[in-house]
């Protein structure tokens, strides 16, 4: 598309893409945008032309050897006229050498492999009105997130995570007055073995992440996560198709299989512990 102008949005002019990434079906958290945008500023792109927005990708670099893709969308109206290509290609290059990953809807991933990207694994979410499951003990402390915790989560984090990615945790977990999040930790012994966050959305709510060491902390989490919330609504839960753990745990709170992603890289898998990662922390931000 001839004179496509492509760059890093504002916060303000990406929530134009928050809304198109709502239109497509994602049911953004209302909160997701402000914590999304600071984990990297400028990667987060998007193509105007003649000052209209019409494309959009989000590029979040985690330090110099990882990256993220997602938001990648086209306007209706403007696909096919290569404002696709453009943007993804200047997606590309603002990440450079870095591994990248993404989480994209099943019918891309052709197009993701003439890219280098390769099929790593599958993510489905689980949706619907959860059933109010006991609280049973992990043998463990289950309680809210504390300013004390932080360095002890990011490390946590980092082990389930190709990055590191401390700012972003911090703002995930401890927002801002008034943001629609709560976060819970999982402590034995004084050790950290799990923690999970949920948000409220567009429609319902998402839990993410839920990371945990053992499958009785995982529902002990989402058991008490989903106790914060009104009754009758839905929440998502977005689980590695191969923790059958975590698979069996969203059947059992009630939860039904919506759409599934496919978890791909570009360069060399970094082969995540799945067997404690029962929820992703986003789709489009890893």
């Amino acid at each position: 598309m001839k004179g496509l102008d492509i760059r890093p949005a504002s916060l303000d002019e990406f929530a134009v893409a928050v809304e198109w990434a709502a239109q497509e079906g994602w049911n953004p958290g209302l909160d997701d945008l402000a914590a999304f945008h600071a984990a990297d500023p400028k990667g987060f792109l998007m193509g105007f032309d003649g000052g209209e927005p019409v494309s959009s990708i989000s590029v979040v670099r985690y330090g110099m050897d990882f990256g993220f893709l997602g938001f990648y969308v086209v306007r209706p109206g403007h696909r096919g006229l290569g404002a696709g290509m453009a943007t993804w290609n200047a997606g590309m290059a603002h990440l450079g050498d870095r591994v990248i990953g993404l989480d994209g809807v099943v019918a891309q991933q052709d197009n993701y492999r003439k890219s280098g990207f390769v099929l790593a694994g599958r993510n489905i979410r689980h949706t619907g009105v959860p059933k109010r499951m006991p609280v049973r003990s992990p043998g463990c402390e289950i309680r809210p997130v504390r300013v004390a915790d932080l360095s002890a989560l990011a490390a946590h984090d980092r082990a389930h995570f190709p990055a590191d990615r401390d700012a972003f945790v911090t703002d995930w977990v401890l927002p801002a007055d008034g943001t629609q999040r709560q976060s819970l930790v999982a402590i034995d012994d004084g050790r950290m073995v799990g923690y999970g966050t949920i948000r409220t959305c567009r429609t319902g709510y998402k839990i993410g992440p839920l990371f945990a060491d053992r499958p009785e902390i995982a529902e002990a989490l989402f058991a008490t996560l989903v106790e914060t919330m009104p009754g009758q609504a839905e929440v998502s839960l977005d689980t590695p198709e191969d923790n059958a753990a975590a698979v069996a745990l969203a059947v059992r709170a009630g939860l039904a299989p919506v759409f599934e992603t496919a978890r791909m890289y570009r360069g060399p898998d970094p082969h995540l512990p799945l067997d404690r990662i029962f929820g992703i922390t986003t789709f489009e931000l890893g």
